[in-house]
């Protein structure tokens, strides 16, 4: 008699998929190989993305994996810009005329770390260096509630910032410190007053679940917290203990078992139940829009398809045949040693690209669909076949078959349409993953996190 044995549940938490491949997956490239101007010399070039990567935070938060400098010496923030102005320069030389950008963002690290005349600089650098109109186009701001002042919002409001995104993550002090992210409720509240009167069309809140000793009261909390300023919108992250960083550095191993899962899969499903309720739409696992927020446009900027370019230390850009950036590090002298060679290199050192991941047909497919079936509209698969000459059922067959044995894909809709169920949705950390190629598993399974 043969005994049959349950598959062990998937792990929901595996990895935040936000871009593919990751940079782990890059490696160093020839640079006879890789200059800008022959990278972008066939790619179209009327709706770019432009993103500025600022490396610089004031503190780095126990959860942190991401590439950026805790403070900065004297000088440091002027001989980054410096260099800014040098890359742009490269930049602009390999676009060419006629490049178009269709949306913009400011991230790190912490842009609004600079001071407010250096933010002027950081626009202008957009606008006269690379020719961005960002008074005409979306453009996005992250900022601390410690660096929201009132002269820094008042330069990113006259500049077009259309959305600026505040990092809390938790509006309960006793979990922010927890979190490793010191900060009080009496300033956070301040700076969202701040950031209401500089007038932005869209506020973005970003909270964590899964902060050892939240409770489905206290997650609650912070997000009334969070509803009393009527964001425009909600990012919802869980929390992620990742190696080098703070928390991982003094955590109990088993906090990384299947009731961490549970208690993060239910404030998840509690949140987003939460803001479904007071009038907000979900947009993916992570992002929930308020249903009468302003449009802010970018509407003719495909994710899937369109190039980004990406300026700074941190900073990636997507051509169709090769994804790049700089070298990648978590670890605080490694990263001290990759901000200082940046600053110091010339025009001519960024005329090449140095670390990527080359894009073929079966990668590019991959990436679609991942950023389609991701978001909660899902993907037309018209869309697909016109895009690749072949439907996602074909290219893709064991890895839909599984996820529609898990549950994960809303069987209610037609064969033009693919999309997740609510369960797929809940489960993306696990999803994205499983569509990861082999030579990207690979890649990032030899990546030594430096």
């Amino acid at each position: 008699m043969t005994t049959l044995h349950a598959a062990p549940p998937v792990r929901p938490y595996q990895q935040y998929v936000y871009a593919y491949p990751h940079k782990t997956a890059y490696r160093p490239l020839r640079r006879e190989e890789a200059r800008l101007r022959d990278l972008w010399a066939e790619e179209p070039k009327n709706a770019l993305s432009l993103y500025f990567h600022i490396p610089f935070c004031e503190v780095r938060c126990g959860f942190c994996n991401l590439f950026t400098r805790i403070g900065a010496p004297d000088g440091l923030t002027t001989a980054y810009l410096d260099a800014l102005e040098r890359q742009a320069t490269a930049v602009r030389e390999a676009l060419g005329e006629g490049a178009r950008f269709a949306n913009a963002a400011f991230g790190g690290g912490t842009p609004t770390f600079l001071a407010a005349p250096e933010l002027e600089r950081l626009c202008d650098l957009a606008e006269r260096g690379l020719g961005a109109d960002l008074r005409a186009v979306p453009v996005s701001v992250e900022a601390s509630p410690a660096t929201a002042t009132a002269d820094r919002l008042a330069v990113l409001a006259e500049r077009g910032t259309t959305r600026l995104s505040l990092g809390i993550q938790s509006f309960v002090d006793t979990e922010a410190r927890t979190a490793v992210r010191p900060q009080r409720r009496a300033d956070v509240e301040a700076a969202l007053t701040r950031i209401r009167e500089a007038g932005f069309p869209v506020l973005n809140i970003d909270l964590i679940y899964g902060i050892a000793g939240q409770t489905d009261d206290t997650w609650r909390q912070s997000l009334d917290a969070a509803l009393a300023w009527r964001p425009e919108e909600l990012y919802l992250y869980p929390l992620y203990v990742r190696p080098l960083t703070g928390l991982d550095r003094r955590r109990d191993r088993a906090a990384a078992d299947a009731e961490w899962d549970e208690q993060r899969l239910r404030l998840y499903r509690l949140g987003r139940d939460h803001l479904l309720e007071r009038g907000y739409e979900q947009v993916s696992m992570r992002m929930f829009r308020r249903t009468d927020a302003p449009a802010t446009g970018g509407e003719d900027y495909s994710c899937q398809s369109d190039g980004m370019i990406g300026l700074g230390c941190g900073a990636r850009s997507y051509t169709s045949a090769l994804h790049y950036s700089f070298d990648y590090a978590v670890d605080m002298h490694r990263i001290r040693g990759i901000v200082d060679d940046y600053t110091a290199r010339t025009v001519d050192g960024f005329r090449h690209a140095d670390f990527g991941w080359r894009m073929n047909a079966d990668e590019a497919r991959r990436r679609h669909l991942l950023q389609s079936l991701l978001q909660v509209e899902g993907m037309p698969t018209p869309d697909y076949r016109t895009r690749f000459g072949t439907t996602p059922e074909a290219d893709f067959a064991s890895e839909l078959s599984r996820f529609e044995a898990l549950g994960w894909l809303d069987d209610s809709t037609g064969p033009e349409l693919l999309r997740l169920s609510p369960e797929g949705l809940a489960h993306s950390d696990a999803l994205g993953p499983e569509l990861f190629s082999p030579a990207v598993r690979r890649r990032m399974a030899a990546y030594e996190t430096k």
